[in-house]
This record gives structure tokens, C-alpha cells and sequence, in this order.
């Protein structure tokens, strides 16, 4: 066997080495003919009520899975934004006959997935067991319970979710660029608000609920181990006696593009990165022959991590971790966008990569080698996607919605195939816009070089909530000095001679990270003194301590030394609050920046340089006088790392005040880590001793 194995690999080595003497290197391969695509079409019936259903027969598996979408089109809320996704929660919040618990009891006994929302559900089980799954999700979507309690819980839930998001630069980018490329008032571009929320009703639920369930415009895919006509008898049989409205799809009027190209800018003080989306709205039916080359465009612009977009903001500029672009068509306009989460500083570096590709893409034709990766890229990923039998229907589907030829996806990798360079600029001109589109920017104005105005383009400002407001630079006010500003500090938290008292500080904190809960504690002894230790139940995460002439950081088994920058840079301070060697110390140097609005208050900026050089931004509320916010920014080989701290929650501890809740956010190479610490207790002057830093 291993002889015939070695004879195998020989003749193979011998077919291969006399086709490299027959490949002419110096030209570019040929792509071969567009593979012919066979499709096994669903079996589809229409039931009474208005149900389309499309049934896949595959018996490869022992499980079966079942698809309801109800195609209301774009819903307009208006001044009840949030009831859709409220209502839908709510689908899964148990039935008239079964209480939520006895419910999702039902669906694990049986290790089923059900699942539903605001345009339909969704069900996957066993064959054994589908038929009962199925069943659940009839019961759910026809006779939801609805109850007070369901309500409330999902209230609050949605609240505390629009609370948590309140400062997330692409949560608040997001909302921002649909409202501003749409306006407020499309069912595109408005948005829920936490005033939007409390002001629903159980009532406007129920009322949704009878307006947008409906077996009208609904689409059911049945796929799996079941024939044709087992899945039309259990569709009638669960859900033939289902009534509702009758939908139509909304007419929506064009919204226009600005007639030039614009900034807009959103002020964001706690952001570590820049949100940048180039957007422009794109009027594109799937069933328009522009379609293919517009997939190809976006992909060499773009579509990933060879596109031109990546390869210039990250791998030349290293502006951000990741550049991508998206286009898609539909029945209804849709958006052309190109974004990224850019270091702040280079905010409009990154605009003007953003917009020199763009040009680039409507005025240059691709290489041929972009066109051949292209195509082969969606070549690949639509012969895969072909395995999924979900696919066939999903198709289908699409054919009936969006109005498509028959042989749209028999003949999808021709089309794509066919492209060419001239068909990649024309679409470019026509859908991917320069001189008029948007720059939307979420990020901190203040730490924008020049506020973007060097970018060339009229700058607008708005709110988180894309309403406009006035133009107003920070100034420093004439009356207060930095100084000023760290002894009104030194005096709110409890004054010098009581500082000067502290000769320990001893605090154990609850730290909240990606679903997790740690342990902190944290000690200190003056003068420079510290120890920091974070633990998941017995067992020490990551600890760091500084004896006052050496110290280390631990991570695991782990083990780094400080290096003697880091060393000399612990040593500058003798005061266990830092405030009294800014004041006491003459290497500290300091600039007061201005006046920014942090939650909803003014606060002073102060830049402090250390006698090492650190630079550290501070913010004081104006009125507390408290430090509520901290900026630092450090340089890990090419990698920069920016850490904020928002401080809150002061309470006095003894004779001086102290924050209990401290929230941190750290972005590196484009990512960030948030976590909270919470204070449950801490102790001055106690608890503490030389044997800690050992």
C-alpha cells in the first residue's frame, strides 16, 4: 500500500512539474466559464388565509425548521417609536393558555428552538418533535398573553438597554446617520427614545399587534426531513384559522441626497475613537442588470480586508483596525456607506483616505486582478451558500418579493461574470456618491485637529439625537486657573489638612466585565505605595504592585518587571491625592483647555504633564468642583491605547470624599473594553500595611 502510495505521489509530482513548464507566468490566467448553477426549485402552495408557503424536502437529517416572515414593509411609528420591538418581545412572553415558564418548559423539553419577534417567528426541532414545536409557535404568534408584567419587565429592559447606550460612540452613530440620511420622520430614520418608550401603553402593543400580525404578506419556508405534503397539511392544521388585517406595503417618497457634500458632527466628550460613516442613499432593485457590477464595486472598495479601503486606512495609515464598505438594493432606497473607528487625532486623515478611494473607484478602472478576486470571491461563497438547503427557499422567496426573473439565481454567477471594468466605474458614478454625500462624525471635538475645517467641507453640528445645534468653541474662562481648579478640588473632597492626614487608603470594589463579576482590592500607602489585586472567587486574575523603588505586573503565570520610565513616573508623587503635587510639585505643568459639556454639565479640561512627560487630560465639574473624567493615552510598540475614567457617585468616607463608581473604557488597534468598578467598601488610614508591598 505505502509503495503504491509513493508511485501515486510521484506520477502526481511528474503531471505537476510539466504543467509549470506550460504556464506562461507573465500573463494573467483566464477565469473559466461561469459554472451553470442548478437549482431544485421548492414546492410552494398558498393557503387561504394568505399564507405563501414554500416547502424544501431534505431528509439528509433527522430535524426539521420552519421560517415566518410577514412582509408589512417599513413601519412608521412616529411618537410611539419602540412598540414594534416591544411587541414582538412580548410574543415570547407566553400564551393565553400557557404562562411564559410552562412555555419555554414545553420547548425544552423537547430541545427545540422557538422563537419569535415583531415580523414572524421562527422554529427548529427534531423530526419527531416538529410538529409539536411548530404547534408552540402557532399558539404564541395567534394568542399571545400579554400580560401587565410581561409589559413592565420589557419596558424597563428596553429603558435600561437605551440608558447603557447613551454614551456608545457607535450606538449613538448609528441612530445618528439613519435620522440624518433619512430624516426623523421615514421609518428609516426615526428612533426610540427613552421618553418614546415611557409614554407606551400595554394598549398600543395590543394595538400593533392587531395591525402587523397578520397572516397577510406572510411567507412560511418549511425545511427539512418532511415531505411537501406533510408541511401544507400541519401548516393548514396550526394555522389555517389564523385571521388579521389585510397588509399593503407603504409608498414611500425619495428622499434626496445634500447637494453637496457635507460634514456632519457629533460631539461626543467620552469617546476614545472617532466614528466616521460616508453615506449616501441608493435608489437600486435587485431585478436592475446594474446590480452585479454594483456587488463587485462595493467588494473592491470595501468588502473586506483586501479592499482598497482596508489595505489604505489600516495597512498604510494604521488609522483604525478595520475599513469596509457596504451597498445594498431593495424594493425601498437604501444606503451606499463606507466606515470606520478611527483614532481621534486622525479624524480628517481618515476622511480625506475615506473620500480619495471613493474618488479613485469612480474615476480609475479596477486591475483585472481586483476584477478576478472579485468574481472569484462571490463565485466561491455563492457555491457554498448553495449546501444550505435553506437557501433554495430563501431564493424563491425572493423571487415572488422583489419582483425577479425566474432565472435570477440559475443564472446569478453568469451575470456576475460578465462584469466588467467599464461596468465598475459607470455603476460607481451612479450609486457611490463624492461631491454629495454625508461625513458623519461621532467623536470628541475637542481632541479634532482644527474641528475638521482643513477637510474643506461645510461642517454641521448636531446632538446624539441628530438634532442641530450652535456652533460654540470651548474657551477657557479668564478668571480660573488651572491652580484654581485643583485646590477648589482639594477643598470639595474635604480640604488640605485632612489629605495631609491620609497616610493609607484600603478599597474593595465589585468589577463588572462582559457578563462577569471580579474582586478588586486596592491598597495604598503614602507616599507612593500600591497594590492591586483583581480575583474571580480564589484565584488572582491579574495584580499589580509598586513598592516605592520597584514593581511588576502579573497577568496569570505572567510576569512583568516595570521598566524604569514607569518606575520614575510612580516616584513623582508623594500624596496619595495627586491633586497636591500638581500644586505642590513646579515640574508638573498644566494647561486649562476650556469648558466641555460632560453629562449635561460644564466641566473645566486641564492637560497635566508630569515631570516625566506623562500627559494626563482631567475633567472638573464646575459647579461639585469634583474630578469626574480622565484621559491618558500610551504608546505600546505601533499599538496606541487610550484609557477614559469616568468618575461618580462621590460619598464621604470619614472626612474626605471618594468616588464609589468608576467606569472604564480602554480602546487599542480599534477595540475597546468597558468594565465598572463599584466601591463596596474602604477604609482610611486602616487595614494597611508595609507587608501589602512586599
Amino acid at each position: 500500500m505505502k509503495k503504491f502510495i509513493m508511485i501515486a505521489a510521484g506520477a502526481l509530482l511528474m503531471q505537476y512539474a510539466q504543467a509549470q513548464n506550460t504556464i506562461d507566468r507573465s500573463k494573467q490566467p483566464k477565469p473559466g466559464a461561469a459554472p451553470v448553477i442548478t437549482l431544485k426549485d421548492p414546492v410552494i402552495f398558498k393557503l387561504p388565509n394568505g399564507i405563501t408557503l414554500l416547502t424544501v424536502e431534505d431528509h439528509r437529517l433527522p430535524k426539521v425548521s420552519a421560517n415566518l416572515s410577514i412582509d408589512a414593509g417599513p413601519i412608521t411609528e412616529g411618537n410611539k417609536a419602540g412598540v414594534i420591538n416591544l411587541m414582538g418581545g412580548m410574543l415570547n412572553e407566553g400564551t393565553l393558555t400557557m404562562p411564559k415558564a410552562a412555555f419555554d418548559e414545553a420547548v425544552d423539553k423537547i430541545g427545540a428552538n422557538v422563537d419569535l419577534s415583531s415580523n414572524g417567528g421562527r422554529v427548529e426541532a427534531l423530526t419527531r418533535y416538529f410538529k409539536t414545536a411548530f404547534s408552540l409557535m402557532g399558539l404564541a404568534l395567534k394568542e399571545p398573553a400579554f400580560t401587565q408584567e410581561s409589559f413592565d419587565k420589557l419596558k424597563t429592559q428596553a429603558i435600561t438597554g437605551l440608558k447603557t447606550q447613551a454614551k456608545s460612540a457607535p450606538a449613538i452613530s448609528s441612530r445618528v446617520t439613519n435620522a440624518l440620511t433619512y430624516g426623523k420622520t421615514h421609518p428609516n430614520g426615526e428612533f426610540e427614545t427613552e421618553e418614546s418608550i415611557q409614554n407606551l401603553t400595554l394598549n398600543d402593543v395590543k394595538e400593533a399587534y392587531a395591525k402587523y400580525i397578520t397572516p397577510s404578506r406572510a411567507y412560511l419556508t418549511i425545511i427539512g426531513d418532511i415531505t411537501p405534503a406533510d408541511a401544507k397539511q400541519l401548516a393548514i392544521q396550526i394555522l389555517g384559522n389564523w385571521k388579521g388585517v389585510q397588509l399593503t406595503l407603504p409608498k414611500l417618497p425619495l428622499v434626496s441626497n445634500p447637494a453637496k457634500a457635507e460634514i456632519d458632527l457629533i460631539d461626543l466628550p467620552n469617546a476614545v475613537q472617532s466614528e466616521i460613516k460616508v453615506v449616501n442613499l441608493v435608489d437600486l432593485k435587485k431585478n436592475n442588470p446594474d446590480y452585479f457590477p454594483v456587488l463587485l464595486a462595493n467588494y473592491i472598495l470595501g468588502g473586506g480586508a483586501n479592499s482598497r479601503l482596508f489595505m489604505d486606512l489600516r495597512e498604510k495609515h494604521g488609522f483604525t483596525y478595520g475599513a469596509y464598505s457596504s451597498l445594498s438594493a431593495g424594493r425601498f432606497q437604501t444606503t451606499f456607506q463606507a466606515s470606520a473607528a478611527v483614532r481621534t487625532a486622525k479624524t480628517d486623515s481618515a476622511i480625506a483616505s475615506f473620500l480619495s478611494q471613493i474618488k479613485r473607484i469612480r474615476t480609475e478602472k479596477v486591475t483585472d486582478e481586483e476584477l478576478v478576486n472579485a468574481k472569484s470571491l462571490y463565485n466561491g461563497s455563492f457555491a457554498l451558500n448553495l449546501e444550505d438547503p435553506a437557501r433554495t427557499a430563501t431564493f424563491a422567496s425572493n423571487i415572488i418579493l422583489e419582483n425577479l426573473p425566474a432565472d435570477f439565481y440559475k443564472t446569478y454567477l453568469q451575470k456576475i461574470n460578465a462584469v466588467t471594468a467599464d461596468d465598475i466605474i459607470r455603476v460607481a458614478q451612479k450609486y457611490i456618491s463624492y461631491d454629495n454625500t454625508r461625513i458623519i462624525v461621532v467623536g470628541n471635538i475637542a481632541k479634532m485637529p482644527d474641528g475638521l475645517k482643513k477637510c474643506g467641507y461645510p461642517v454641521n453640528l448636531f446632538d446624539a439625537f441628530a438634532n442641530p445645534v450652535t456652533e460654540s468653541k470651548p474657551q477657557a474662562s479668564v478668571d480660573v486657573k488651572p491652580a484654581d481648579v485643583f485646590k477648589a478640588y482639594i477643598d470639595a473632597i474635604g480640604g488640605l489638612t485632612e489629605i495631609k492626614n491620609l497616610k493609607s487608603y484600603a478599597a474593595t470594589f465589585t468589577m463588572a466585565m462582559q457578563g462577569m463579576s471580579l474582586a478588586v482590592d486596592q491598597k495604598k500607602l503614602a507616599p507612593n505605595k500600591e497594590v492591586m489585586s483583581i480575583k474571580m472567587g480564589d484565584n488572582v486574575m491579574m495584580k499589580a504592585l509598586f513598592d516605592g523603588d520597584k514593581g511588576f505586573q502579573q497577568q496569570g503565570p505572567g510576569k512583568k518587571d516595570m521598566t524604569a520610565e514607569e518606575i520614575a513616573q510612580k516616584k513623582v508623587f508623594t500624596s496619595l491625592i495627586e491633586q497636591v503635587d500638581y500644586l505642590q510639585n513646579p515640574a508638573f505643568k498644566f494647561t486649562l483647555k476650556g469648558v466641555q459639556k460632560l453629562n449635561g454639565n460644564d466641566a473645566y479640561q486641564v492637560d497635566i504633564t508630569d515631570p516625566i512627560g506623562k500627559i494626563t487630560t482631567e475633567y472638573y465639574d464646575s459647579k461639585s468642583k469634583l474630578l469626574v473624567k480622565t484621559e491618558t493615552t500610551t504608546q505600546e510598540g505601533t499599538v496606541s491605547i487610550t484609557t477614559t475614567v469616568e468618575f461618580s457617585d462621590y460619598r464621604k468616607v470619614g472626612n474626605l470624599m471618594f468616588p464609589f463608581k468608576q467606569s472604564y473604557n480602554i480602546s487599542a488597534g480599534g477595540q475597546e473594553q468597558k468594565f465598572d468598578w463599584t466601591a463596596t467598601d474602604i477604609k482610611l488610614n486602616a487595614g494597611v500595611t508595609a507587608d501589602d508591598f512586599k
